[in-house]
C-alpha cells in the first residue's frame, strides 16, 4: 500500500498514529491495550483520502505487521471498528489567566 506511518500520541495503553501517503494523511488509528492481551482499535479513514472498503483490510494489515507483532485479527485477539470521517479541526484546552 506504500504508506508511512506516523505516531503522534502514546501512553501506558494506546497509542495513535496517521498513515500517509505522498505527506496526505489518509486514516487516523488508536489503538488500546486491553489487561487481557487484546488490542481494541478505531480506524477513521478521512474523507477525500482515495481509500474506498478495498483498501480496508491493506491498511489493517500494514498496521499490524509494523506495530502489533503479538496480535492479529486471526487469532482473535485484535479488533477494528472502522469509520469514514472528515476533520473539522482542532480544539485544545487552553488556561485562563484572567
Amino acid at each position: 500500500m506504500n504508506l508511512t506511518w506516523k505516531r503522534t500520541l502514546r501512553t501506558a495503553s494506546s497509542e495513535r498514529f496517521l498513515a500517509l501517503r505522498d505527506g496526505k494523511d489518509l486514516a487516523a488509528v488508536d489503538l488500546h491495550y486491553l489487561a487481557n492481551g487484546t488490542v481494541a482499535g478505531t480506524v477513521i479513514i478521512l474523507k477525500g483520502s482515495g481509500l474506498d472498503a478495498s483498501n480496508i483490510e491493506p491498511l489493517l494489515s500494514a498496521l499490524d505487521d509494523e506495530f502489533l507483532p503479538d496480535v492479529d485479527l486471526a487469532h482473535g485477539n485484535l479488533t477494528y471498528t472502522v469509520v469514514l470521517g472528515e476533520v473539522l479541526g482542532n480544539w485544545e484546552a487552553h488556561r485562563d489567566d484572567g
